[in-house]
């Protein structure tokens, strides 16, 4: 197991400025379909690298105050603001690690980053929430997100994003850490239902 993370992680190091680069020309090929990020919801924006050219229209067209990157730390080391940068101009960052192409974020990061999405929620703001092309580690967080605010399945919200972008990359690998997701989401409901009736005083039969 440890051979085989080791493999994709070697893997995903070597493909990433070419697979950068395609996902780059990709985007300016007249008549493109690709994007490189959509709004999915008043909250949401799911993208590609926030590249240092592109922040401005983050931060001052979109209302981006949360940036929540999947990426590795060598995929943003060069091309991307820093965590102080991105503070400097009042957003907050949240890195959960990911690998690329082999990768699937964990329940645990899943958890953290849609806390993280929902905090800015109610202040109302905009999170750019990203990966490399915006098409898998991404995409499966912002699925998590949507799970746990609509209480939908893994497929209503996959299918969802791909209505707003249509390349996103989903294998059965991310769907079923997004059931795990689900089933961790219904078993916390249930439970917070079952401490509230709990807590319910028990009428006095009284005389």
């Amino acid at each position: 197991m440890a051979m085989a993370g080791a493999l994709g992680s070697g893997a995903a190091r070597i493909c990433f400025y070419p697979t950068l680069l395609y996902t780059l020309v990709r985007e300016r090929l007249p008549g493109s379909n690709r994007p490189w990020f959509h709004r999915i919801d008043r909250t949401v924006l799911l993208g590609a690298l926030p590249l240092r050219g592109r922040t401005r229209q983050l931060v001052e067209e979109e209302n981006v105050r949360g940036v929540l990157t999947l990426n590795e730390e060598y995929e943003t080391r060069f091309l991307c603001c820093s965590s102080k940068e991105w503070e400097a101009m009042g957003v907050e960052q949240l890195r959960v690690s990911t690998v690329d192409l082999t990768g699937v974020p964990s329940l645990e990061n899943l958890r953290k980053g849609v806390e993280f999405v929902l905090k800015h929620r109610k202040s109302g703001n905009s999170v750019y929430v990203h990966c490399k092309a915006g098409r898998a580690r991404s995409a499966t967080m912002v699925a998590a997100y949507l799970i746990q605010l609509h209480g939908w399945s893994p497929q209503e919200a996959m299918d969802a994003i791909a209505k707003i972008r249509p390349h996103i990359i989903i294998r059965h690998s991310h769907l079923q850490m997004l059931e795990s997701f689900r089933n961790s989401v219904t078993e916390a409901t249930t439970q917070k239902q079952q401490e509230a009736i709990h807590r319910i005083p028990l009428k006095s039969s009284g005389s």
